[in-house]
């Protein structure tokens, strides 16, 4: 995705051509992913999945900032989520604002893989016709023009990787295009150098053999099943993912997560039922995480980076 154009092709056919490689592995993944990805569907708030602690951490993110926006007086709020696969985090947030007493709520979610997104508009069926709620998602590239009003957008997300499938060279200027129409909060999560392998729509349990090329920012994935998989997909530092977002938000948050729970939680597939309580283990986990995730020799070494910045242009709100 990032190299020069070779064979007199341009480096926009090139791109192109990486982006319809991201397309079909998500279209090809089908449902596999939303549960592989999220959990349960029809229980969207039990974040007990592949990533839990994960999950939660981002979502206590997004509730306290949605919640600081409605104790502010703000009646109305709106949502964009870029690369947003099955809709599960815009329904989240669509569920919850509903909750905290918004009247009106306009959430749009975009992905590449046209399959993400048929199953993202049938999940959201029953929120999407509630009085107040425009909720819609459409198929688009994370790479094109949002079509969002300058300032519009209350909380913006990209989420789990998304950032991760495009060229390096073009981060920041996305990342201007997203400052453009977020008035409020930016949140991502992507893929550190140092974190632990994935299959991206499956669990590693069913790899048969992976690859990163670092160089070349190329991953290539045989699964069980017999598919292959090839893509590009680039894995950040924590000072290099700032460096993209710094000049166009204000970084309020900049830490690893799960650095400690995925490698010591037991294993109900391979480790013995305990029968002792295990609350001190997971009150000790958590200790450990909160006092490294900020730690620049820890975040590199995380399951996930997540970023929190604030958009530096704002608007007068009508409550």
């Amino acid at each position: 995705m990032t190299g020069s154009p070779r064979s007199g092709r341009s480096a926009l056919a090139i791109d192109n051509d990486a982006a319809d490689d991201v397309a079909d592995i998500y279209n090809q993944a089908g449902d596999d992913y939303g549960a592989y990805a999220d959990g349960d569907p029809s229980q969207p708030f039990a974040f007990d999945g592949m990533h839990a602690y994960a999950d939660r951490c981002v979502w206590d993110v997004l509730e306290t900032r949605l919640a600081d926006l409605r104790a502010s007086g703000a009646r109305s709020v709106r949502f964009l989520d870029a690369g947003c696969g099955p809709g599960t985090w815009l329904r989240r947030l669509v569920m919850r604002a509903q909750a905290l007493g918004f009247s009106s709520i306009t959430a749009r979610g975009f992905d590449i893989a046209q399959a993400q997104i048929q199953r993202a508009r049938l999940a959201a069926r029953n929120l999407s016709g509630l009085p107040g709620v425009s909720l819609t998602f459409d198929v688009a590239d994370l790479s094109d023009r949002l079509p969002e009003p300058d300032c519009s957008v209350d909380i913006t997300l990209c989420l789990y990787s998304a950032l991760s499938h495009l060229p390096t060279e073009r981060l920041t200027d996305i990342a201007t295009e997203i400052a453009r129409v977020t008035s409020g909060h930016f949140i991502t999560t992507v893929r550190p150098i140092g974190s632990t392998p994935t299959a991206f729509v499956d669990s590693v349990e069913n790899v048969r053999s992976l690859k990163h090329d670092h160089i070349k920012d190329r991953c290539e994935i045989d699964l069980c099943d017999g598919r292959h998989m090839a893509f590009g997909f680039h894995l950040f530092t924590a000072v290099e993912l700032r460096s993209h977002f710094a000049g166009n938000f204000e970084i309020e948050d900049l830490r690893g997560l799960d650095l400690f729970h995925s490698r010591f939680t037991p294993d109900s597939r391979w480790n013995p039922v305990l029968q002792a309580d295990d609350s001190h283990l997971a009150d000790e986990l958590k200790r450990l995480e909160t006092a490294y995730a900020a730690s620049a020799e820890f975040m590199d070494r995380a399951t996930h980076l997540l970023l929190v910045a604030r958009g530096r242009r704002t608007v007068t709100r009508l409550k």
